[in-house]
């Protein structure tokens, strides 16, 4: 974790080779002013750490790797009697938006997962008192398993925006955003927060103040979608082994 303002050992652990931080989200918020990238790794996507290059790659090069998998938490703080805290990309991101800067039109440009989403989330924002220009929302496209976005980085360079907020799906969004990060012309900050926006517009199940500090989010998310969120969660545990095999060291990958 290269920004001083984190470099506290009250505040993050080094869990499968990657510093998680798990302090205040208005200090990683403050953190983030400088640019650089952050992301909020979930369970099904970490579980993949000993075989997705990319996207071990871009954990590895975050600036800032917020520790929201409850599941991650609560194994490591098991298996190693620590007292790591849990800081979900959803906290992260209700203290984004009170951010000034942020919520100037102009200055924030917004990946969006879908037209329908991209509704959803823009009439919250605009409800909330955050203007968002049109020209500054981009719909991702389906990324393959190299995600590089040649058109993305042209509107960037051209618009300029200080933050980039990315709300599309977890395991892709960490590699856009280490793409961005690495061939962007200027450095802004890039949030990979994934549904953390979509929880507060109603894209998808309301996630509560209560139920994300009591790690019942994916509860809820599976409770709204069984057959889409119960299998991905159950494929999760294969996580705890990963963990328990590799604790704070990096996995080595599959086929090595």
């Amino acid at each position: 974790m290269s920004n001083s303002i984190l470099d506290d050992n009250h505040l993050y652990r080094t869990v499968l080779g990657v510093s998680f931080f798990g302090g205040r989200a208005s200090t990683a918020v403050q953190a983030m002013r400088g640019g650089g990238l952050l992301v909020a790794p979930a369970a099904p996507a970490l579980k993949d750490m000993d075989r997705d290059v990319g996207y071990r790659n871009a954990l590895l090069d975050a600036d800032i790797v917020l520790a929201d998998s409850a599941l991650m938490v609560l194994v490591w703080n098991f298996i190693q009697r620590d007292s790591l805290c849990r800081l979900s990309g959803l906290k992260y991101l209700r203290e984004l938006l009170l951010q000034p800067d942020v919520r100037q039109q102009g200055n924030t440009l917004w990946i969006m997962a879908s037209q329908k989403s991209a509704a959803i989330n823009l009439k919250w924002l605009a409800d909330n008192g955050i203007a968002v220009d049109p020209q500054h929302v981009y719909m991702a496209p389906i990324y393959g398993e190299v995600v590089e976005d040649d058109a993305l980085l042209a509107l960037l360079d051209r618009l300029r925006p200080q933050h980039v907020i990315v709300t599309i799906g977890g395991g892709t969004q960490e590699r856009l955003g280490y793409c961005l990060k690495q061939k962007l012309s200027y450095k802004p900050a890039i949030h990979c927060i994934g549904a953390a926006i979509a929880f507060l517009s109603g894209d998808q199940v309301n996630i509560p103040v209560w139920g994300d500090r009591f790690y019942l989010g994916w509860l809820l998310r599976c409770l709204s979608d069984p057959k889409r969120y119960i299998p991905r969660y159950w494929d999760a545990r294969k996580l705890i082994a990963l963990m328990v095999r590799y604790r704070d060291r990096l996995p080595d990958l599959r086929g090595t």
